[in-house]
C-alpha cells in the first residue's frame, strides 16, 4: 500500500485543483495509464433493474476505449459499475468510504469485488489511513475526490432525497461534465436526472454519447472490436456466429453446456460483440 502526498508523482494532478484536496491518498493497485479518460458513475443504492441495464449496457459500449470507470464501492450502482466495466476489460477505480485494510473496507459485502479490482489492474483509493472504519459523513467527503478525479460524471439514477444529488452539484462546482440517463415521467428515480437536464446536463442514452462528452472518436462500424476483450469461452461462441443462428442451434454446436453457451451469449451482448434480433443471434 502506497502513501501518496500532493507532491508526489502518483498524487493525482486533478485533486490539486479542487477546493479541500486531500492531504493525503493510500492507494493500492495500479493507477490508469496516461491519457486516460476517467468517467465517475454514481447513482442510487437501491438501483432498479432498469438502473442496471442502462449502467451495463453504457459501460459495455465503452469496451476498448481508453477509459477508466470511477466509483465509491458502495451497493447499488457502485458495484454495478465497477462489474460492468471489469466485465468490459476496463480499468476501474474504487474510492471506498473507508480505509483500505481488507478488515476495515466497507460495505464488507463488496469486499471480494475489491480483490476482484485489483486483480484485474484496477485502484483502491481513499484519504483515509488504512484502519479507518467508515462513517456516514464519510461518504459526501469520499464523493468529492471521485468526482474531483474525473473528466465527467455519469448519474444512473437518483431519487428526490438522494445523496447523489450532492455529487451532481459538485460535477457543477469543479467544472466536469455531468451526464444523465433519462427515465419515465414520473418514476420517483428520475427525480435527480430530470432536474439537472433541465438545467443544462447531457443526456445520455447511448455509450456513443458518453465518448463523445470525453473527447473520443468512436470506432467506424467496419472497425472489428478486439477480440482480446473475450474469455476462451466468449470466443468459442462468437466463432459460431458466422452467420446469424437461432438459439437452439447455437446450443447444439457448442461444446459449452447449455447455461453456458445462453451466459456466454449474455456477455457477448453486454460486451457489444453480438446481439439478437427477431429470434436470431447475429454478430454487431
Amino acid at each position: 500500500m502506497r502513501e501518496l502526498v500532493p507532491g508526489d508523482d502518483l498524487y493525482p494532478p486533478q485533486l490539486r485543483e479542487i477546493p479541500q484536496p486531500p492531504e493525503k491518498l493510500w492507494a493500492l493497485g495500479s493507477f490508469p495509464a496516461p491519457g486516460m479518460k476517467l468517467l465517475a458513475v454514481v447513482g442510487s443504492r437501491a438501483l432498479t433493474s432498469y438502473g442496471r441495464e442502462a449502467c451495463q449496457k453504457l459501460i459495455a459500449g465503452l469496451a476498448g476505449y481508453p477509459v477508466s470507470i470511477i466509483s465509491g464501492l458502495a451497493l447499488g450502482a457502485d458495484a454495478c459499475a465497477h462489474r460492468a466495466a471489469l466485465t468490459a476489460g476496463l480499468h476501474t477505480i474504487a474510492i471506498p468510504g473507508s480505509g483500505l485494510e481488507k478488515s476495515i473496507i466497507y460495505p464488507r459485502a463488496n469486499v471480494p469485488l475489491a480483490k476482484d479490482i485489483l486483480s484485474a489492474g484496477g485502484l483502491l483509493l481513499s484519504e483515509h489511513p488504512p484502519d479507518h472504519a467508515a462513517r456516514e459523513y464519510d461518504f459526501p467527503s469520499r464523493n468529492r475526490i471521485m468526482v474531483g478525479l474525473a473528466d465527467a460524471v455519469l448519474m444512473i439514477e437518483a431519487g428526490e432525497r438522494s445523496g447523489t444529488l450532492i455529487t451532481a452539484r459538485l460535477a457543477g462546482d469543479y467544472n466536469r461534465h455531468l451526464l444523465c440517463v433519462p427515465h419515465r415521467i414520473g418514476d420517483p428515480h428520475a427525480h435527480g436526472a430530470h432536474i439537472f437536464l433541465r438545467l443544462g446536463a447531457t443526456l445520455v442514452s447511448e455509450p456513443v454519447h458518453v465518448l463523445e462528452t470525453l473527447g473520443i472518436e468512436p470506432r467506424k462500424e467496419q472497425e472489428p472490436l478486439p477480440l482480446e476483450l473475450l474469455t476462451d469461452e466468449e470466443r468459442l461462441v462468437y466463432a459460431l456466429l458466422d452467420e446469424p443462428r437461432g438459439r437452439d442451434d447455437l446450443i447444439r454446436r457448442s461444446t459449452l453446456q447449455p447455461h453456458e453457451t445462453l451466459a456466454t451469449l449474455g456477455m457477448l451482448e453486454l460486451k457489444s460483440f453480438a446481439k439478437e434480433e427477431f429470434g436470431f443471434w447475429r454478430r454487431v
